[in-house]
């Protein structure tokens, strides 16, 4: 799902009417960037980095992502003991209530987090919201109309100053107004809303978006499922998409490609995080979006090709094959059509940091069959440019080549390579 505008409400540019003066910006943009540091480091149990936080500025501890959620939130419904106490300890609202009115003793009940639920009501936590005991839960078993807190009518949607932001072979993605927000909307082409294989394809993605919230993940909003055009209802980026802004901005600087890398690697390994692995099948720079043209943060969308996978085992791998995504971004076993896991992913996002070193795609001489060719052969991506920090490559080099790594041996090396050499000069 593409698309482009700050998202309900949280824009990180402030009113675009009233701009906010150049030291406010930079202030907002600092303040974006340290919620999702400490929702992200809440979601990893990683009590240390949230303190630190914490102590550099204490307001955060009432941080909210897309769906109101707090870092007490996130900490409940995983169970995170240590992360509630010291969230507490900083005077974290223990009844606050996201967007579906759940708190965070109500998340805790609904995964049987039973030390959580001791803890939560030790401190005069209640227990309201779907997942509460004051309230009947509701069931919502995507797509099925009429019980769904996410359908959306198409009434609510103003066409009527809509811009055409991308066309697929199956509908096309526009900017839209939803209840006085910028949204991104896919709509299937009419001459497809009767397709069972569209359709099947459509619900799918909707079921999985559902169950989606990172703050580097593209936040889903709602759908139309009971009528046609049926539409799937996003955030709107304002940035674009990153195939778009390489394209015109060439290589990035290390600093930049840095950050950029990190903020995909987080809502993979988010995506990755077992029992319930998401596999992307599709990661590739026209797949990855800029949450506003200042350019600072980015999220991950496009979620059609993706698939669910319930994980026993840490290295299962999946049954699954078939030749499915992008050629030229695409893991060498996936055009073998061999059996895959999420190591496919990781691939993909490798070929991408590629991309942000060289300022062109990898293999780019060849057509993207051939290119996915050549790799599936055992040939990689020649590094080019010479003016970016050797650590880089090295990491890159060593998930193109030795396919073992994941999302967090990018996110440690990549930290630890920033805090080595600060702010990196070209």
């Amino acid at each position: 799902m593409s698309g482009s505008e700050g998202s309900s409400g949280h824009s990180a540019g402030g009113d675009p009417l009233h701009p906010l003066p150049t030291a406010a910006k930079k202030k907002e943009k600092a303040r974006m960037s340290r919620t999702s540091l400490i929702l992200w480091h809440t979601h990893q149990n990683d009590t240390a980095a949230v303190r630190k936080l914490l102590e550099e500025d204490k307001s955060l501890v009432h941080a909210r992502d897309y769906d109101d959620r707090t870092p007490l939130h996130v900490a409940a419904i995983h169970g995170l003991i240590d992360i509630a106490k010291c969230l507490l300890e900083y005077e974290a609202d223990v009844n606050a209530q996201d967007r579906w009115k759940n708190t965070p003793l109500a998340d805790a009940e609904g995964a049987k987090r039973l030390a959580m639920i001791e803890l939560l009501k030790s401190r005069g936590g209640l227990s309201y919201g779907q997942n509460g005991s004051h309230f009947e839960p509701k069931p919502v078993p995507p797509p099925l109309p009429n019980k769904c807190d996410w359908e959306i009518e198409p009434g609510e949607l103003d066409f009527s100053n809509a811009n055409l932001v991308g066309k697929g072979s199956f509908g096309e993605i526009v900017k839209a107004c939803w209840r006085g927000t910028p949204v991104a909307v896919k709509r299937i082409l009419p001459s497809l809303s009767d397709d069972r294989l569209v359709i099947q394809d459509f619900r799918h993605e909707v079921n999985l978006l559902v169950k989606l919230r990172h703050p580097n993940i593209v936040q889903f909003l709602g759908a139309v499922t009971e009528k046609k055009p049926l539409m799937l209802v996003t955030e709107y980026l304002r940035g674009g998409d990153l195939h778009q802004h390489l394209k015109e901005k060439g290589a990035l600087n290390p600093t930049t490609a840095i950050n950029f890398a990190m903020d995909i690697a987080r809502g993979m390994a988010y995506l990755h995080s077992e029992p319930n692995v998401v596999i992307h099948r599709d990661l590739k720079p026209r797949n990855v979006l800029l949450v506003n043209t200042s350019a600072d943060h980015l999220k991950v969308g496009d979620f059609g090709l993706s698939k669910l996978i319930r994980v026993q085992h840490s290295h299962d791998v999946y049954k699954m094959t078939g030749e499915t995504g992008s050629y030229r971004y695409m893991a060498p076993e996936v055009f073998k059509h061999r059996k895959y896991d999420k190591k496919v992913d990781v691939f993909s996002f490798a070929m991408i940091l590629y991309e942000m070193l060289e300022g062109e795609p990898p293999l780019s001489s060849y057509e993207p069959y051939e290119a996915a060719r050549y790799v599936a052969e055992g040939h990689r991506p020649i590094f080019r440019a010479k003016g970016f920090v050797p650590e880089l490559k090295d990491v890159n080099w060593a998930v193109l080549v030795s396919r073992h790594e994941s999302e967090a041996y990018f996110l440690g090396d990549f930290e630890e390579t920033r805090k080595d050499k600060g702010n990196f000069t070209v």
